[in-house]
């Protein structure tokens, strides 16, 4: 098991608490610790929407908690009922997030009895918002996630998958079973990897020229994720149609498969880019030259496709099929060219930037 930054601030935050609570003399610690746990969030911004919304709902809770309490006394039952009415308050006012603690909050009150119960009411919840300060503290101060970084090595992985899987799937080497499994497990990553741009998305900056370099980088990383799903779906369609693939003439065959190298070159260069390891120009490399330009490989498919229509006695050949595995072609391909235009733009205005994503991939 993976022992993460979350999982080691959420202990420190639950310590934190813990301390500060009893520092400030609360007859009941506990409640900071558990409030810490519901309190941490994997970014700062949530930290901070939490901490918004963990008030609003603790205040509710609380309040119900005293209200039930001068109205039907300690009972179970008013218990019961209390949390019935703080749910649908809760959900009303759309804190769904912070339903959880402001339940807690509301039971802990409820539970304490005695002529003080105002003091020790406001006692408990004053504890409960220790908790939740205590893990925003923690979760500001010690390892500030770093999703950009995390984001650019979790795509640059997948996409190196990717790439190997259709290179193998092109020629007919990969085994059918084998690839199943594989595009099953890519498309989990890719939601994974659409997590952490969400979570990265919400550390926008908001100040200065701060702002301009976050919401270009948001831009060239949304189409970096688009080409990564294209990229997902030619593997797929060479997966569903590998049969068809396999009954093509030999030159059609040769035509995608190197159509194929093309593009997946181009994209392993833009990679090397956006980590400012080529130049800020449009991608090329040696060799190039050799391969069909896109308007040429089309023809060459439409007059195919016309030909084998005409005879009517070829029945090997499937323009269907062809015709959607092109079309996913044709759709990587634009996406990459989009991918390029935007790395570019964003290498113009900012390469100091990229060299600090240079320096921080090596660092990881």
């Amino acid at each position: 098991m993976k022992l993460g930054a979350r999982i080691l601030k959420t202990g420190l935050a639950i310590i934190t608490a813990l301390y500060v609570a009893k520092a400030l003399h609360c007859p009941t610690p506990i409640f900071a610790g558990i409030a810490a746990i519901f309190a941490m969030q994997p970014s700062l911004y949530r930290s901070y929407r939490t901490i918004i919304e963990q008030i609003q709902g603790n205040i509710i809770g609380a309040v119900i908690a005293v209200l039930f309490v001068f109205i039907f006394g300690h009972e179970y039952v008013a218990v019961g009922l209390a949390a019935i009415v703080t749910l649908s308050l809760m959900i009303r006012l759309k804190l769904e997030s912070s339903i959880s603690l402001a339940l807690v909050t509301m039971i802990v009150i409820m539970e304490a009895q005695g002529a003080n119960f105002i003091t020790f009411a406001l006692i408990r919840f004053a504890t409960v918002m220790v908790g939740v300060f205590a893990a925003f503290i923690v979760n500001l101060i010690f390892l500030p996630p770093r999703y950009e970084t995390r984001l650019f090595s979790a795509i640059n992985i997948v996409q190196d998958d990717i790439i190997r899987w259709i290179r193998l799937a092109v020629r007919q080497a990969s085994e059918h079973s084998s690839t199943k499994q594989s595009l099953r497990g890519l498309k989990q990553r890719y939601e994974r990897i659409n997590s952490l741009y969400y979570l990265f998305r919400e550390e926008r900056a908001h100040i200065g020229k701060s702002k301009y370099i976050k919401a270009r980088k948001l831009v060239v990383y949304r189409q970096m994720i688009a080409t990564t799903l294209k990229s997902i779906e030619v593997l797929n369609r060479l997966h569903l149609h590998e049969n068809e693939i396999a009954n093509l003439p030999e030159r059609f065959r040769i035509i995608i498969q190197e159509r194929l190298d093309y593009l997946l070159t181009y994209h392993e260069q833009l990679f090397l880019k956006y980590s400012g390891k080529l130049k800020s120009e449009p991608t090329t490399w040696v060799g190039q030259e050799e391969y069909l330009q896109r308007n040429e490989v089309m023809d060459i498919f439409a007059k195919h496709i016309v030909f084998a229509h005409a005879d009517e006695g070829d029945e090997e050949f499937s323009s269907y099929h062809l015709l959607h595995i092109l079309s996913r072609i044709l759709d990587y391909e634009e996406n990459l060219e989009q991918l390029d235009t935007i790395i570019m733009a964003y290498q113009n205005h900012h390469a100091d930037e990229l060299l600090k994503v240079e320096l921080d991939n090596r660092i990881e």
